[in-house]
């Protein structure tokens, strides 16, 4: 399977970096996990002029992905899922994108373009917090799938 996990944010080191790694590498036994971070400058200007102006920039720097792909949106007002449920969105797939919105979410013809919006539960967690949760999620979701004790 390909999996790539996107996020509008600034590739950078971080203190969450170690933590990303640990699990693209525990995940590997089972698929490589593709880390891709965007930012460029006219994300940056689109989240000074607003709301509207970010949530466009960010479906155009997405689109080029959403193709022979299953999409997956994280957005607040998704789909609770459990890890046995979130298991299921990737078995028997040939592709999986996860998406993480920047500050501002996702435009709604966007989410329309996914195959599954889910949400990582009520509370507000930071990207970093949210990408480090969904990796875990991932590699969870595989375990379960493959009947791995990591779950039990």
């Amino acid at each position: 399977m390909k999996l790539r996990v996107l996020s509008i944010a600034k590739p950078e080191k971080s203190l969450y970096s170690p933590l990303y790694k640990e699990l693209e590498m525990m995940t590997s036994k089972f698929t490589k996990i593709e880390d891709i971070e965007i930012f460029n400058k006219k994300i940056h200007q689109a989240q000074v002029e607003g709301e509207a102006k970010a949530q466009a920039s960010y479906t155009q720097v997405y689109e080029p992905y959403l193709s022979k792909s299953y999409n997956i949106a994280l957005h607040p007002n998704g789909k609770l899922v459990d890890s046995f449920k979130f298991a299921k969105l990737l078995s028997d797939k040939i592709s999986v994108n996860f998406y993480i919105g920047g500050a501002y979410g996702f435009e709604d013809s966007f989410l329309k373009q996914c195959d599954a919006v889910i949400s990582l539960g009520e509370l507000t967690m930071s990207h970093k917090i949210a990408k480090a949760v969904l990796m875990e999620q991932i590699f969870r979701g595989f375990a379960i799938n493959n009947n791995h004790p990591y779950h039990k």
